[in-house]
């Protein structure tokens, strides 16, 4: 629906319809997918590809575990360090 609208900004759309954009599920999944997506590239440049196990488990993880992730992974140096974090979750 927000597409019709290209010419207003967000707050116009927003003001249109009586929403708030960041409180609507399509929202936060497209926030979800790119927090998802910058954080695997980050890993990728900082420790090196990830195995296919690891990659699996970051894509699960929801947007506050990235969240958390994003800032944990500046103190990473190396596969070992990710995988010490993922099962510090599942504690």
């Amino acid at each position: 629906m927000v597409y019709k609208f290209e010419q207003l900004n967000p707050r116009e759309v927003e003001q249109m319809l009586g929403i708030t954009l960041q409180e609507t599920r399509v929202y936060r999944e497209i926030k979800q997918e790119g927090a998802r997506s910058l954080i695997l590239r980050q890993l990728t440049r900082r420790i090196g590809e990830l195995p296919p196990v690891l990659r699996e488990r970051v894509e699960t993880l929801c947007l506050e575990e990235l969240e958390n992730l994003a800032v944990a992974l500046l103190d990473f140096t190396s596969m070992a360090d990710l995988q010490a974090w993922l099962e510090a979750l599942g504690d």
